[in-house]
């Protein structure tokens, strides 16, 4: 699985599980949340899915739901350790696709929030008569 590179000492990796590179990608705090969501058919591998323990190689195209958001993106890169995100933002290229899909996602949420977030704690006094007189009426 490993080759040398030339020159530098350090081995280049040719291959790796999906699971472990979602980690050191960052899109997963924990190999095994990753590998859940491997399981669970979040993640697709040229549009099919697969499981944790398949070979991921540079040029592979993946598709991964986290959340709400779906990243489509090709494998730059490989790497063994979970490196800083700036590091880990170059083992990946997103499509402009994707990414216009996710900014209008974060766009939607920002400007339609779910209903009842600003609410906090308790009813007031006045709440709970409103929220009382309402069930009695129903």
């Amino acid at each position: 699985m490993e080759m040398k590179a030339p020159g530098n000492g350090q081995a280049a990796l040719l291959s790796m599980r999906i699971d472990k590179w979602l980690w050191s990608a960052r899109f997963y705090k924990t190999r095994s949340l990753a590998a859940q969501s491997v399981a669970a058919g979040h993640v697709k591998l040229a549009g099919h899915t697969v499981k944790a323990a398949r070979d991921l190689r540079p040029g592979d195209s993946l598709e991964i739901a986290v959340g709400d958001a779906v990243w489509s993106i090709v494998v730059c890169g490989l790497n063994e350790q979970r490196r800083p995100a700036v590091e880990a933002q170059q083992l990946y290229a997103e499509s402009a696709e994707s990414r216009q899909r996710r900014t209008a996602q974060q766009e939607a949420r920002r400007l339609a929030p779910v209903p009842g977030s600003e609410l906090r704690g308790r009813p007031t006094k006045k709440a709970r008569r409103l929220i009382k007189g309402f069930n009695d009426v129903f």
